[in-house]
């Protein structure tokens, strides 16, 4: 079969579009940026970084669903569609809050960093050959190392892109030795015919390595327990737009390429659903670390006075959650797992834009600095409200019924009794553990009275804009559901 080189510039046209977009803005500030303000630059620079973003969701509508591409090295399916999307409304946000939270002397810079870090995770959703999966997730690592320590001002931000690159590095190290061990024993790096190899052979115990690399890499990159120790350092050094990222673009890229990897690529080596702490296989190994993720990150996150470290360790406990998702996924379709991926984004990155707002009206790092936020600014109160609410899993919102889709497709499966609903009920119980660390953010934000010196907190309509657009979409797919779920 003769190369479609074709079908391949069409398939990474979004890509295309993000690392020129990133090119203008570099060339745009350095033509005009002499004569402007930093903010001035900065807003220049989000607004052809959102523009680009704009256009390569455009052209991901465009290439529709192609299927295999260039002999198979894409995948334009559904879940491909849904993630490209997902992840460039996130950035998006991202981009649009980038003026109020935070302050560079290097702002074109930042906002082509993120647009770089874009690429990377677009190219993930899309990726099913190793190599272009390795070099698709270290193009997106290394432009959200730059953008942890992009903050030069403060050590805090040094010193989180210094441990973040550090991780992610040795994570490196293990995903392509895992994926080395892979080729070697199927012959392949494309995942179909790596499943197609390894389901007529057991593979002996080189699989059983290649298999503990892989999810070791891929714990670290969902900061899941015990891969988790950067997180909260990353989490409260880094500036708040990057963290918006790392924390929602970036694990919604990552949950695809591991699904992909772990079901149509390794999904002969599972085990079973029933017997998964015990029998050989996959389900084994994530099953603990989900339960891992689950205890740390609640219980952890009962102890933090610092709101953004507070926000890692729930990060933590949401990716247990997550890996339940992925767990049913081979029974249940990817659905559910998709549409609690996204709720969490939405939530997370408002969140986070919140925090960046207050950084810039006096700093926002202990929870008592939200001390009044309903007499401050209404509005940053009432978004907040929605943000935590979604993330604790409170009805009406989306993120009770992400909880909901994946919990009830892991008790559907064998009831209480199997491992994979152990843990679902397990992951219900410490619900109630979240929602009492988020209502302690929230009753500073809304019950406590401001400090006398605290001055009120103006939001200017281009950041009001997104922030109610996150809430207003956490609230509408909770009431509609359906929107995500039937995709699927």
């Amino acid at each position: 079969m003769s190369p479609d080189y074709n079908g391949l510039f069409h398939a990474l046209l979004p890509e295309t579009a993000l690392v020129l977009g990133a090119l203008i803005v570099l060339g745009f500030d350095l033509i005009t940026g002499r004569r402007r303000s930093r903010e001035e630059r900065l807003r220049a620079a989000a607004m052809l970084g959102g523009f680009a973003v704009v256009v390569a969701a455009a052209e991901t509508v465009a290439a529709g669903l192609m299927g295999p591409v260039f002999g198979g090295v894409l995948m334009l399916d559904t879940l491909g569609l849904f993630t490209r999307m997902g992840v460039l409304l996130l950035a998006l946000l991202a981009i649009s809050l980038a003026p109020g939270t935070v302050k560079f002397r290097h702002p074109a810079e930042f906002v082509a960093v993120l647009l770089f870090a874009t690429a990377g995770f677009t190219l993930m959703a899309v990726a099913q050959q190793l190599l272009l999966v390795f070099l698709a997730v270290e193009l997106a690592s290394l432009s959200l190392y730059i953008l942890a320590g992009f903050d030069k001002q403060k050590p805090d931000s040094a010193e989180a892109a210094l441990k973040y690159f550090l991780f992610g590095g040795m994570a490196a190290a293990f995903m392509l030795f895992g994926f080395s061990l892979l080729y070697g024993l199927s012959g392949s790096i494309e995942l179909p015919q790596i499943a197609a190899a390894l389901a007529a052979g057991s593979g002996g115990p080189l699989l059983q390595v290649a298999l503990v690399m892989v999810l070791v890499a891929f714990g670290f990159k969902a900061a899941a327990a015990p891969f988790h120790l950067w997180a909260p350092d990353v989490y409260q050094g880094a500036p708040p737009a990057a963290t918006a990222l790392i924390a929602s673009a970036s694990k919604f890229a990552g949950v695809t390429i591991f699904v992909r990897l772990l079901w149509p690529g390794l999904g002969s080596l599972a085990g079973h659903y029933d017997a998964s702490l015990q029998g050989a296989g996959w389900l084994t190994a994530v099953a603990l670390i989900a339960l891992a993720s689950l205890l740390v990150g609640n219980l952890a996150a009962l102890a933090q006075s610092n709101v953004r470290r507070l926000l890692a360790y729930s990060a933590i406990a949401h990716a247990g959650v997550m890996l339940i998702g992925v767990m049913v996924t081979g029974v249940a379709g990817v659905g559910p797992l998709m549409y609690y991926v996204m709720t969490y984004g939405l939530a997370t990155i408002g969140a986070f834009g919140v925090i960046g707002i207050l950084d810039q009206s006096g700093g926002c790092q202990k929870i008592t600095d939200l001390a009044g936020l309903h007499r401050r600014s209404p509005l940053l109160a009432g978004v907040l409200l929605v943000y935590l609410l979604s993330l604790a899993g409170v009805p009406p919102l989306a993120g009770f019924f992400g909880k909901f889709a994946v919990f009830a497709e892991a008790l559907a499966i064998g009831g209480a009794t199997t491992p994979v609903g152990v843990l679902a009920l397990l992951a219900i119980a410490l619900s109630a553990v979240a929602l009492y660390y988020y209502l302690q953010v929230l009753k500073q934000a809304l019950v406590k009275a401001p400090a006398p010196a605290a001055p009120r907190i103006p939001v200017s309509l281009d950041l009001a804009v997104p922030l109610v657009m996150a809430a207003g979409l956490l609230l509408g797919l909770g009431l509609w559901p359906s929107v995500i779920l039937n995709l699927f």
